[in-house]
């Protein structure tokens, strides 16, 4: 599995290169982005996160008690209202795509031509929804079987598809008087379709067989346990919406700074989201589960010292990627992106942009680990209330910040909105472990934020100081392998300098980290 999500954060990140240097941050690329942002944005509320977190457990348990026929009827049922329901939803989309764009993109009908292609990519796109949707609960009954490496390269296969068909039919649509970029957006669709069908044989393989009863809707709607996994997705997709809602408030802001300020917030919250990706959500995966049992065998203390532990490791790596991110920056930006039409001005866009969003990094990783841990301790009001309060500090900070700084202060503002949303979320955590009779570790997580802060602070400094003063000039050599080579000098002595620093300071996590690597480092010789 783990080699699986690494491969399609890899593809992502490939497909967002590939994108900018065939398209680099213009009126165009700002069209793709709000065009894409709303299909995406129910993805992730509705066919992701809340899908998977309400249909495993609803799966596993009517497997158990009630057979295999029963559990796969059930898993037919779902397809067919998620498929159903999503669908009309994404024709209402199409069918007033105008409006919808105009509502959050107003300002592209100032520029001739930005507003039509806006609409018309939403048009293209809408579909992806239902498609991913289907692919999303496809995972979840995979995930309950015990099956995981498929439906994670699933998502790499999203990307490769996504980038193929992309830039062939941008070369070809010019042809037929199409905007080229109009291609990407028939690549996302096509990559959404294959996420979907690479997972049937083995759903197949499973012993699924779709198991039909005539009125087909009626008799689904009705199911108790149907109905049981909807009542879950609601807290759990409130919970979910404060990231992506708050990415769309930041775009709608964006589309009235100027051309190409939504594509350099997209661009460097990708590159943010890289960490997060493969660590935060992969420690926030293996939390769950190891705090859950402890906790509802009211083994109290071990899940109290299982959420320390989790949340040192969070610090240990994401204020390395943090200071790192700020200090290399513009180095890592233009090794990645700047080819093609993706010009240093974008570069240095970005990377002002980035270093606004690197502030929150850790933050951001908190979070994924602390609201499963609300659902787990049955507090599902606090991840409602956090979503709430995230998405209204969120709103705030933007009326504060953009005026002074632009699409930066966009950024500035979800990093800090995310730092409050993790402090409230550890307050609303560990008053409910209090509750139990637990004593939360709070002093010792505080302890352990300031000692990695100060080694990933004395880390940043180190690194920028060399890249600035002794290896930016390489850039001037040759644009690429000098690119290159900076980036590894400066991430090599990054990871030295912070590794000096924490066995100075003892810092246990890092240390740890470092030894499973070379453990991982030894069996792959082996």
């Amino acid at each position: 599995m783990g080699s699986a999500v690494f491969i399609s954060r890899i593809l992502g990140l490939v497909r967002e290169q590939v994108f900018a240097a065939m398209f680099g941050a213009s009126n165009a690329t700002d069209a793709y982005q709000i065009a894409y942002r709303i299909p995406n944005l129910l993805r992730d509320l509705f066919a992701e996160g809340a899908m998977s977190a309400a249909l495993v457990p609803t799966f596993v348990r009517v497997r158990k008690t009630e057979g295999d026929p029963r559990s796969w009827q059930l898993a037919t049922r779902v397809f067919v209202v998620l498929f159903a329901t999503v669908s009309f939803l994404s024709l209402l989309g199409m069918i007033f795509a105008e409006p919808l764009v105009r509502m959050y993109a107003g300002a592209f009908q100032e520029v001739p031509g930005k507003f039509e292609l806006t609409v018309r990519m939403t048009r293209t796109m809408i579909p992806f929804f239902p498609l991913v949707a289907l692919a999303a609960s496809f995972m979840a009954i995979l995930n309950a079987c015990g099956k995981f490496f498929v439906p994670s390269f699933a998502s790499a296969m999203f990307n490769l598809v996504s980038i193929t068909v992309g830039v062939s039919l941008a070369h070809v649509f010019p042809h037929y008087g199409r905007a080229p970029i109009e291609g990407m957006a028939y690549g996302v669709v096509a990559g959404g379709l294959v996420q979907a069908l690479i997972q049937w044989p083995l759903l197949k393989r499973q012993g699924y067989a779709p198991v039909w009863k005539t009125p087909l809707w009626g008799s689904a709607i009705e199911d108790p346990a149907l109905r049981k996994m909807m009542l879950l997705m609601v807290p759990g997709t409130m919970g979910l919406a404060a990231t992506q809602i708050n990415i769309l408030v930041n775009s709608i802001f964006a589309t009235s700074l100027g051309a190409g300020a939504v594509s350099w917030l997209n661009y460097s919250f990708r590159l943010m989201q890289f960490p997060i990706g493969i660590f935060g959500v992969s420690l926030a995966a293996a939390t769950l589960p190891v705090f859950t049992l402890y906790w509802s065998e009211k083994r109290h203390e071990e899940a109290s010292q299982s959420l320390l532990k989790s949340l040192k490791r969070v610090f240990a790596i994401n204020f390395a990627a943090s200071a790192g991110l700020v200090a290399l920056g513009v180095p890592i930006i233009s090794l990645i992106f700047e080819h093609g039409k993706f010009h240093f001005l974008d570069t240095a866009a970005t990377a002002q942009a980035l270093a606004a969003y690197s502030l929150g990094l850790t933050a951001y990783s908190v979070v994924k680990v602390l609201v499963p841990i609300c659902y787990a301790l049955g507090a599902t009001k606090t991840a409602v209330f956090s979503s709430i309060f995230s998405v209204l500090t969120n709103l705030i900070f933007n009326f504060i910040f953009v005026k002074r700084l632009g699409f930066v202060g966009l950024a500035l503002g979800t990093s800090l909105t995310a730092t409050l949303n993790a402090v409230l979320l550890w307050t609303l955590v560990s008053s409910k472990m209090a509750v139990q009779g637990t004593v939360p570790p709070t002093g010792k997580l505080l302890k352990s934020c300031f000692e990695y802060a100060v080694a990933a602070f004395i880390m940043g400094v180190v690194v920028w100081c060399v890249d600035n003063y002794f290896l930016s000039p390489l850039n001037s050599l040759n644009p690429f392998w000098f690119r290159g080579i900076r980036v590894g000098v400066g991430i090599m002595l990054g990871v030295g300098t912070y590794l000096g620093v924490s066995i100075l300071l003892e810092l246990q996590e890092s240390l740890e980290i470092l030894d499973l690597f070379k453990r991982r480092l030894g069996r792959g010789r082996s």
